[in-house]
């Protein structure tokens, strides 16, 4: 069979540097204990191939593009019974390898990639580490710290459950067909908390009503939750921290109860 064609519909751009790929596989440490990998969207298996050389995990895949299935399937045999032909976005991953924790690696469509990570938070006691290739604004945006124009609505809510470390970053050079982007690989490592001591979705809520309104200060940006006089309000949200919005998250529960 002849290599997979990339389809832009789908957001396919091939890595073809084997160095690369085998740099992203080597950041899966384990940490967390788990003994399965999922890889997301492995086209022709360029990271494939790396992670089925580890013996520590077992390697599955999930690939929407029959063309991509149908080529896993000839040259990985090894991967026979644990290619999966679906939609990463539509899986029950709670039910996914049985209930058991597991790590997630990819070359992530960038079309996708924020969903995907958003989904990877609301089954986060479910997978404990995550690395990844990314569109490099969106690396470089999900591991910016407070105070950085970068630092937005990821930034947050990924930092509020994982402790996140840029790791490098490619140029469109390495991938087939290249992006118009440079790209940037980082790893997320699941933390000890295991619950926020507020409402999950009164946190949500306020990180996205902070960043929606970026340029203006939080005064402003969440005038409707009427929240008492307190320092932040004269801050804009980029200049908040993880603790910051718990902390507005626990003023708002207190004075704006049916916000959600």
């Amino acid at each position: 069979m002849k290599d997979v064609r990339a389809k832009k519909s789908l957001g396919q751009h091939f890595l073809r540097d084997l160095e690369a790929a085998q740099k992203i596989v080597e950041l899966m440490s384990g940490h967390g204990g788990y003994d399965q990998v999922l890889e997301i969207g492995p086209g022709m298996g360029v990271l494939t191939q790396f992670l089925l050389q580890h013996k520590e995990y077992t390697t599955s895949v999930v690939e929407l593009d029959r063309e991509s299935v149908e080529y896993l399937n000839i040259h990985y045999p090894a991967l026979h019974g644990r290619i999966h032909s679906a939609d990463f976005l539509h899986l029950d991953l709670s039910t996914f390898f049985e209930g058991k924790k597991f790590g997630i690696v990819g070359n992530f469509p960038y079309n996708i990639s924020s969903q995907i990570l958003f989904k990877v938070l609301d089954y986060k006691d479910f997978i404990p580490e995550i690395s990844g290739m990314f569109q490099k604004e969106v690396a470089v945006r999900i591991a910016s710290k407070p105070g950085n124009k970068d630092y937005g609505i990821l930034s947050v809510l990924l930092q509020a459950f994982y402790d996140i470390e840029y790791c490098f970053s490619l140029g469109p050079e390495v991938f087939s067909p290249p992006p118009k982007v440079n790209s940037g690989v980082i790893r997320l490592k699941r933390n000890n908390v295991t619950d926020l001591g507020v409402s999950e979705s009164k946190f949500k809520a306020i990180v996205k009503m902070g960043f929606n309104q970026r340029r203006k200060t939080l005064r402003n940006a969440l005038r409707a939750l009427q929240l008492p006089e307190n320092p932040y309000l004269n801050k804009r949200a980029e200049q908040l921290s993880v603790g910051d919005f718990l902390e507005l998250t626990r003023l708002s529960a207190e004075h704006s109860p049916i916000i959600e």
